[in-house]
């Protein structure tokens, strides 16, 4: 079964780093685009960056646009987020997935708590 698995989140204060990790179970993800998306309490789920399966081209959301980064390295199957200049609104579970996602690869997510 292909999963995802997400760790690096924790509770930070505003203005701190943390960067998220995702472990693809199969090399198959390597030619994927891959994403990161999250979810606040009583929100949507939102996305939040997205890398190509070569590692060239990446997108952001408006709202961690300069603040965020996302990078893959394909030998380990992971993807990554690192998270810079964090703010309360940053406060969700996230999650990584394929770009766009698939219903089939949602895991269990990381929560990020940063406190004011």
């Amino acid at each position: 079964q292909v999963q995802l698995v997400e760790s690096g989140g924790g509770l930070v204060e505003a203005g701190g780093s943390l960067r998220l990790s995702c472990a693809a179970s199969e090399r198959i993800f390597s030619n994927y685009y891959m994403g990161w998306f999250r979810q606040a309490p009583g929100k949507e789920r939102e996305f939040v960056a997205a890398i190509s399966a070569s590692g060239r081209i990446s997108y952001y959301s408006d709202s961690v646009e300069g603040r965020f980064t996302i990078s893959r390295d394909n030998a380990r199957n992971t993807v990554f987020l690192q998270m810079n200049s964090l703010k309360p609104e940053d406060t969700a579970g996230y999650y990584c997935n394929a770009a766009p996602p698939s219903p089939r690869y949602w895991g269990q997510g990381t929560q990020v708590t940063v406190a004011s």
